[in-house]
């Protein structure tokens, strides 16, 4: 299939719009329809999502698969997939059936709430595949709208402020990028992302040799488009301070906007990272890096205090995902092997564990109308099995060897050890605030005496809630005790990004002596 790619992004676009066009009615047997509509138009793109993993090569470090043709305005339309875009592809696919089920006892305006669920998907998935610069904004900033309209209509009493409040963050937040996008185009010629035409760049020195995949940016350019960038994909992350817009967003929107949220649309500001601000500003990166980690260990350390303080479950998840996109930045602007692998493997990792603890709190919140931690104790003795399961994404949250939440924060680590100790050491005391606020939730939710007669008749996992657990328990315990698939698929890509990075700051003169000789033998 020659248009693998545009085939996996469309398709729920197009289940979109036939819901759109062809399905009337708001009685319970056009809900039933658009449900099994969204369910299977996503469980479609998640098996013919699987070609591409079958047809892509680990072993080749650049672009495969690659659609390019002509636009607009002289513009390209350029798709494509490499070691680090194919996971977070993979990510989505996987989730949006998951997302799916989990909204199946939704009642309120059915039809246009699967249809804004099949419309982010595609945003998403482009936003992982555009290769280039004009596509990957549209994607990037259209994504936007379905979330907005998911936390505004179906979200709780303060969904309006929530929703006002999340757009404006990330949306201003990109206007930067959108300058500096313009600016690259007037320098290089060319808005193409990865290995292009390097005819069509304008500088004469401009060549595969030199550039990093793909616009050659060069001298103090560097850092202001670094930090125009770094505006967008911070606040997406979101990176301390400007991640205020987060809490709210999941305290109001669903259970299944919660988990989109989280599990994907927080990913795209470390792809952002990854593919503009090391790839292509890796001079930049490497003046702003110690920015970076004092803002990360700020973010592991302060939000994880702060949730040690809360009452709502939900927003007690949502700082602890602030946390660990703290590593997750950390590992990226580390720069090598270990950080860069890590940063990848945690972001996929995090999608599966902080997806699982949304959907957790959604069977509760189903049963009982309340996410307020008082409100719970003593559900072992009426739920074990939402017990058990609550307990294992607590401890893939924690970081328990096993999981999978251990292998991305072991190699962020390591990656950031080599590069600076006492930034490492900030860090770690990230992974101690972690159990404590974890184990303090759970011990609350799960365990003690049944006491709150309200608690006395509610009834355990349904065997639908139980098959979406399934593959996301699958998933956790599999990349925790074999991470091997996952790595050997980002290894290649990422050892070429970060050798590409070494060679642009020997260039610079911002490496040691001895790195400059190992990066020209290389």
């Amino acid at each position: 299939m020659g248009n693998l790619l545009s085939i996996v992004t469309f398709l729920p676009a197009l289940a979109a719009l036939i819901m759109a066009l062809f399905l009337r009615g708001n009685d319970e047997a056009a809900q039933r329809n658009a449900k099994w509509l969204a369910l299977i138009a996503t469980g479609a793109t998640f098996v013919i999502s699987l070609f591409i993993l079958f047809q892509f090569d680990a072993d080749n470090t650049g672009f495969q698969m690659v659609e390019e043709r002509p636009w607009l305005l002289g513009l390209n339309y350029r798709m494509g997939v490499d070691g680090i875009s194919v996971l977070f592809v993979m990510l989505t696919t996987f989730m949006m059936p998951l997302v799916i089920a989990a909204s199946w006892d939704v009642s309120h305006r059915v039809k246009e709430y699967m249809i804004a669920f099949l419309l982010l998907e595609t945003l998403m998935l482009g936003v992982f595949m555009a290769l280039d610069l004009v596509l990957f904004y549209l994607f990037f900033e259209a994504g936007l709208i379905p979330m907005f309209l998911i936390i505004g209509i179906w979200g709780g009493k303060d969904r309006i402020y929530a929703s006002f409040k999340f757009f404006l963050y990330t949306f201003l937040g990109s206007v930067l990028m959108l300058v500096a996008m313009v600016g690259m185009y007037a320098d290089a010629g060319t808005t193409c992302i990865g290995h292009c035409d390097v005819s069509l760049l304008k500088h004469t020195f401009a060549s595969e040799d030199f550039s990093i995949w793909g616009i050659p940016i060069v001298g103090g350019m560097q850092t202001l488009l670094f930090i125009a960038f770094f505006a967008s994909f911070a606040v997406k992350m979101p990176m301390w301070p400007v991640h205020t817009w987060l809490p709210e967003a999941h305290v109001q929107a669903p259970t299944a906007g919660s988990v989109v949220l989280a599990a994907i649309l927080l990913k795209m500001g470390g792809y952002g990272f990854l593919r503009f601000s090391l790839a292509m500003f890796p001079v930049g990166s490497d003046v702003m890096a110690n920015f970076v980690f004092t803002l990360s260990v700020i973010a592991i350390i302060y939000t994880s205090l702060v949730a040690l303080v809360q009452e709502d479950m939900k927003k007690l998840i949502a700082y602890s995902s602030v946390a660990h996109m703290g590593y997750v930045t950390m590992g990226i602007f580390a720069a090598n092997q270990q950080g860069v692998d890590g940063a990848i493997f945690q972001m996929i990792s995090h999608g599966f564990i902080s997806g699982a603890l949304f959907l957790c709190v959604g069977v509760i919140y189903d049963r009982m109308h309340t996410r307020e931690i008082d409100a719970y104790g003593g559900l072992v003795n009426r739920m074990p099995a939402y017990a058990l399961i609550f307990m294992l994404f607590t401890m893939a949250n924690v970081g328990l060897p096993g999981t999978s939440g251990f292998i991305g924060e072991f190699l962020v680590l390591m990656g950031i050890f080599q590069v600076n100790t006492w930034v490492a050491a900030g860090a770690t005391t990230g992974v101690i605030l972690s159990a404590c606020y974890a184990l303090w939730l759970y011990r609350r939710v799960v365990m003690g005496d049944l006491i709150k007669e309200s608690l006395k008749t509610i009834k355990d996992m349904t065997t639908r809630e139980k098959a979406i657990f399934a593959p996301l328990v699958v998933m956790t315990i599999w990349m925790g005790v074999y991470p091997a698939p996952i790595l050997d698929r980002t290894g290649p890509s990422v050892e070429a990004l970060v050798t590409k990075v070494d060679m642009a700051l020997a260039a610079a003169g911002r490496t040691d002596a001895d790195t400059q000789v190992a990066v020209a033998e290389h």
